[in-house]
């Protein structure tokens, strides 16, 4: 039997209107949806200093009883031990196949954003650096903005991304888009009527994309190249956050963004 869900859950994140970036905006996002999909209440905390709260240093993280969970797939795992659970109807293969495309997304959708907002050079002085450092005075925000940077830099030199060019990235986007438009196909979600948490994943990143202003519409065009997957954006906003109570997570989706119903 499902454990009862405490109404004071909360979900941590950074200040939406001048801090967030886009990648955790998105994760964040994914969170949200996953929550509201299980019917689980959670409300938003914006905090300057989320990402140092969390246990793992990322966003977003729950709060739950006294429990403090970060970043979606754990979040799945415990909301499943506590008896909720979007994919329970999967087969073997289905959910092997879910985890196949939630890696695609993580690897190359997360990426994306990541190298954009870190190795950009335009996006980097322009976005980031900016965004990133603004609850802090100068100098500390500069050098926890250099941090972070040198981290991720250092990261995608690991996996072999740091060589790429923008061009090149925004090609992986575009491969990332065709994969999952082609999975969705005419279908309202990726496993037919039902929603999971890969549902929850791509609408976090897609809606992001399509909804977050940056210094050129290059990345959100090669989503908006895929029909169903705008549309799939659109349907999951009506469906799970659109008027809803407005001081309840719902309003996470228009998040110092606009709609896409607008």
């Amino acid at each position: 039997a499902a454990e009862p869900w405490p109404e004071n859950a909360a979900l941590y994140q950074q200040l939406k209107e001048e801090q967030i970036l886009l990648s955790d905006n998105a994760s964040s996002l994914a969170v949200q949806a996953f929550l509201q999909m299980c019917n689980l209440p959670v409300r938003v905390i914006c905090r300057a200093n989320a990402e140092y709260m969390s246990p793992s240093g990322k966003v977003p993280f729950i709060h739950v009883g006294n429990q403090v969970v970060s970043e979606l797939g754990p979040i799945v795992q415990f909301v499943k031990a506590k008896g909720h659970s979007l994919s329970d109807g999967l087969d073997e293969v289905q959910k092997a196949e879910m985890k196949a495309y939630m890696e695609l997304v993580n690897n190359m959708l997360l990426t994306a954003e990541l190298y954009l907002q870190w190795c950009d050079d335009v996006t980097v002085e322009e976005i980031t650096h900016p965004r990133y450092g603004s609850p802090y005075p100068w100098p500390l925000n500069r050098i926890l903005s250099y941090q972070k940077q040198w981290e991720v830099r250092r990261k995608m030199k690991a996996i072999g991304w740091a060589g790429k060019t923008l061009e090149q990235v925004l090609e992986d986007v575009d491969q990332c888009c065709h994969a999952l438009s082609q999975r969705l196909g005419t279908q309202p979600y990726f496993f037919n009527k039902q929603p999971t948490e890969l549902d929850a994943l791509v609408f976090g990143h897609l809606f992001t994309i399509l909804t977050t202003q940056l210094i050129t519409d290059e990345l959100s065009e090669k989503v908006k190249n895929y029909s169903n997957l705008t549309a799939f954006c659109r349907r999951i906003e009506q469906q799970y956050f659109e008027g809803h109570d407005k001081d309840s997570s719902t309003t996470a989706a228009q998040s110092s963004k606009r709609s896409l119903l607008r």
